[in-house]
């Protein structure tokens, strides 16, 4: 089993289309705004998710300032994913410096 890895924001936002973010925020936050094509994952969907996305698919999982994320990233490698990334600065960070999509 590989451990997850760590990944910028400018790598993020530049791979943005070649992998499937997971956003583990609260859903008020993530409705209120969120990365444009983020799933928010939580334990509702967790299953699901399992399920459906292909294990060699690379994972980018986001939080709030990314520390939780790590948590998240660690436990979707322990299920088989082979590339997965906590993002570092989480989405308070993206939002700094990238667009979000809001209201969905």
């Amino acid at each position: 089993m590989q451990p997850f890895q760590h990944i910028s924001i400018a790598d993020v936002a530049s791979q943005q289309s070649d992998v499937v973010i997971a956003d583990i925020r609260d859903s008020g936050s993530y409705t209120a705004a969120h990365i444009e094509g983020a799933v928010n994952l939580s334990n509702d969907n967790l299953g699901e998710f399992l399920k459906d996305t292909p294990k060699e698919q690379p994972v980018v999982v986001v939080c709030y300032h990314g520390v939780s994320s790590q948590q998240a990233a660690q436990f979707l490698t322990e299920q088989g994913f082979q590339t997965v990334y906590s993002m570092d600065g989480g989405f308070e960070g993206w939002r700094v410096s990238q667009p979000v999509v809001s209201g969905q």
